[in-house]
């Protein structure tokens, strides 16, 4: 179904304007509620007198007027007459005039990685923030309940406005201390949007606050390996095509975008220099290896399972120890895939549902059928998407019988 005009300037930006309004009223949940205020406006006029020459101007100026109206409801001691007017005239400009407005996006972002907030909740605030990403999409992520997230978002709100935090961008040394959570973030995002559904809008926006926080932090060799993994992923088709899954093994390396490709490696060049390893710089090399294919057809999986060897040194998540028991099997040796999968707590990958497809990939692998069928029943069962339990149940009847 296609979106309405109002769904689609919503998510075109939203993040935009909400940093705009934040920026100027200090206060993140009223930023939303004004711009939300906005695009019921929008959905009710829009459908009678078309979309306007410059829809975020008017959604702008629609919000800023309802800030205006609650501030003098309020009657905000702070907020004087003068405010008032200039605000006014503001929101004047912003109607009649197709402007460039400043970006302050990453400013929010910074903001929202405040110590106040708490760390747990960091990543789902920017997410909501800057993405318009709802707590239903961001919660299963984190695995808690949409409630649960909820509570997490509105609590992290009013910690933000309680300290009084400004949503401005930090001079480079302020922010090479607060980049981390910033760079989960925006991962997240890009991951989400790589679920299948057809949306890529949110892979566009996290690919351009990568680029972003890669030029604002050039000494933060992180900044640009984060940049490298998300271009060489994007780089490739998503692997859901047509209703079909093709993984990353199964893609024609013909079909790859090689200006992306290009890019990614000479942001992994750029953060190499800079002599401090981490994760996604990590991450983006093994991605390298798998884009090595445009020039040799078979993938080097020893060199892929040495780098998860290091990744496991400094991020040893459930995800890592996964991925490392897959290049293990992809390597020849499924048995120790198998024991590497076995060593992981048992309450920890019951739902997760790569490691059920690896164990199953690896058990047929060493020849155990019948563990193996059970193992992909077991995956197709926690896919979330009807392209990839087809998948798994075609590897099932090729792999374990």
């Amino acid at each position: 179904m296609a979106w309405s005009p109002v769904e689609t300037e919503a998510r075109r930006a939203y993040g935009r304007l909400v940093a705009l309004l934040a920026c100027r009223s200090g206060d993140l949940a009223e930023a939303e509620d004004a711009l939300a205020d906005a695009l019921l406006a929008a959905l009710e006029r829009w459908p009678v007198t078309g979309i306007p020459a410059n829809p975020q101007g008017w959604l702008l100026t629609v919000a800023r007027r309802r800030s205006i109206d609650r501030a003098r409801r309020r009657a905000h001691a702070d907020l004087a007459q003068a405010e008032l007017v200039r605000m006014q005239e503001e929101a004047q400009t912003a109607m009649t005039e197709d402007a460039a407005y400043p970006d302050q996006r990453l400013g929010l972002l910074l903001a929202c990685a405040h110590p106040a907030i708490d760390a747990g909740a960091r990543t789902p605030l920017m997410l909501q923030a800057v993405l318009g990403l709802t707590a239903e999409r961001i919660a299963p992520a984190f695995l808690v309940s949409a409630a649960a997230m909820t509570k997490r978002l509105v609590r992290a709100k009013a910690r933000l406005a309680g300290a009084g935090v400004r949503f401005e961008t930090p001079d480079p040394d302020a922010l090479a201390d607060r980049l981390e959570p910033v760079l989960d973030a925006v991962y997240a995002a890009f991951t989400l949007s790589r679920g299948g559904d057809g949306d890529d809008s949110l892979q566009h926006e996290a690919l351009w606050l990568g680029r972003l926080l890669a030029e604002l932090a050039p000494g933060e060799p992180e900044a640009a390996g984060l940049l490298a993994l998300m271009l060489f992923v994007s780089a490739r088709p998503s692997p859901i095509q047509g209703g079909h899954f093709i993984p990353v093994s199964g893609q024609d390396p013909a079909c790859w975008n090689g200006a992306l490709m290009t890019e990614a490696e000479r942001c992994l060049r750029q953060a190499g220099r800079l002599g401090r390893s981490g994760r996604f710089q990590l991450e983006a090399a093994i991605q390298a290896v798998h884009a090595d294919r445009r020039r040799h057809p078979v993938t080097n999986w020893a060199a892929i399972l040495d780098l998860y060897e290091g990744l496991l040194a400094i991020a040893p998540t459930i995800g890592s120890h996964v991925a490392r028991s897959a290049a293990l099997a992809q390597s020849g040796q499924p048995v120790a895939a198998i024991q590497a999968l076995d060593a992981l707590h048992a309450d920890r990958v019951k739902a997760h549902q790569p490691y059920w497809a690896t164990r199953a990939f690896a058990l047929a692998a060493a020849g155990e059928h019948a563990q193996a069928a059970d193992a992909y029943t077991r995956a197709a069962g926690l896919a979330e998407h009807p392209a990839i339990r087809a998948w798994l149940l075609r590897q099932r009847a090729m792999r374990a019988n």
